[in-house]
Order: structure tokens, then sequence, then C-alpha cells
């Protein structure tokens, strides 16, 4: 399958070498190039389609966040940014991922496979081909796991091993210890009813943590290793603090 896409960034040399890392991905097709979101915007309007948008978040005239917010029916989002405290607006808006800058080939392409997945999942939900995905509970006295349906199989997960959950829209993001994710069709409210409850916290609307992985907070985010985290909802920051206390 593969994703229509465009680029928007207001700086020539980045935009350029968005340009040479689309052309590097097979299943990417880069149908144009824009240094201003108010001309993707007008594009767009005039009936420009696409699957998917990589955008910068820091722009004049109009930020990255603005022109996805003003998208009536968006089709995935890829924010790119050189300031990580961009990405919690990007988790907001559901973001399929953020690329914070300076970038590799390799995280641009991560990114990029990301959304590969999540189209597939979707086409064959739309075919008729699967069900929504189905999370099943087991546990042992040897393993705690659970059942989840994804990349044309059914894995078995350790608990221990999800570090956190991310949704967006109809479909979950398991994020693993190992650094490798899991893509499923699956609401993240009957999750957080597959999984025990004293083991993961929902923090956000978005997110789930397993509060073995948790290594601090503040109070806007859950950090769950050097180089990740996830934000803290305003409706979750007074549970999420009592749940802490407790385990303290």
């Amino acid at each position: 399958m593969n994703l229509r896409c465009i680029v928007i960034d207001d700086e020539p040399l980045a935009l350029r070498q968005m340009g040479v890392y689309v052309s590097r991905v097979p299943y990417l097709e880069l149908v144009e190039s824009f240094d201003s979101a108010v001309e993707a915007r007008s594009w767009l309007q005039q009936g420009g389609a696409v699957d998917l948008i990589f955008v910068d978040i820091n722009m004049p005239e109009l930020s990255g966040v603005d022109f996805v917010r003003g998208l009536e029916n968006p089709p995935m989002i890829i924010f790119t940014t050189a300031y990580s405290e961009y990405a919690i607006e990007g988790f907001k808006l559901d973001a399929v991922d953020y690329l914070l800058k300076p970038f590799s080939f390799e995280a641009f392409s991560r990114a990029a496979g990301k959304a590969h997945s999540i189209a597939e999942l979707l086409s064959l939900r739309d075919n008729a081909a699967i069900p929504e995905a189905e999370a099943v509970s087991e546990q042992s006295a040897e393993r705690e796991c659970i059942s989840i349906r994804a990349d044309h199989k059914t894995s078995l997960v350790r608990y221990s091993n999800i570090v956190y959950l991310e949704s967006a829209g109809e479909y979950i993001r398991l994020h693993l210890a190992d650094g490798s994710k899991l893509v499923t069709l699956f609401r993240l409210k009957n999750m957080e009813s597959a999984l025990p409850s004293e083991r993961f916290v929902r923090v956000h609307r978005s997110f789930i943590v397993n509060l073995e992985h948790v290594t601090g907070y503040t109070k806007g985010r859950v950090f769950l290793t050097s180089d990740e985290y996830a934000p803290i909802g305003e409706n979750y920051k007074e549970s999420f603090a009592s749940i802490v206390e407790k385990l303290g």
C-alpha cells in the first residue's frame, strides 16, 4: 500500500532533506512540498488529497498545530519540530508521531512505518477482513500476558514488557521495553479494562502507563525512559498523584 504525502516546512534545507527521505521509502509518494502552511491549506481546500502530512510545528503566519486544527478531515499527521515541548500538542491532535530535529533517516523511516502499519490495518478493517482487535488477558504462575492481534498475527505480550499504550482514534500503539511497537485496532477504554488496574494507570485520554516503568513525573508529564514521556491530562492529575502517593 502506497501513501500519498506532502511535506510542509519553512526551512529550505529541511524541506529538501525531507524530500530526499521520502524518496528513499518505497511506499511513500511525495505529491507536493510547501514552505508555508497557508499555501498547503489552500492546496488542500482546492481538492488536494493525501494520506499523510509531514508538517513542521514552528512556522510563521500559521503554525503546524493550528494548520492541523483547521483541517476538516485531517489525514495522518507526523509533526517535525526542534522543540520537544511541542510534542504534547501533537499528542492532543492524535498525531501518528513527531520527529525531533535534527532527525536521522532511521527515525524518519520508523515514523513513516507507523503510518504505513496504521493505513494497512484500517484498510483491512474497511474491507471487513478483520474485526476490531480482541485482547484477552492470560495469567499463570510463569507468565502474565495479553494477547494482541497486530501485523497479521496474534502476539502474546508480557505485561512487564509494555511501557505505555497510546491511543489515536481507532487504533492503539503499544510501546514495548525493547523499543519496538505494536499497532492494533482497539479502543483504549476496552484495553484499560483488559489490563490489570494495579499495574496500568490511565494518565490521559490517550495514554495508559505501566507503573513499573515510571521513572518520575511532574505536574504535566510522566517520565518512562530517558527520552520518552506521556502527558498527564487535567482530569487525571489528582488520581495519578493519589496512586503514586500510595506506592510511595
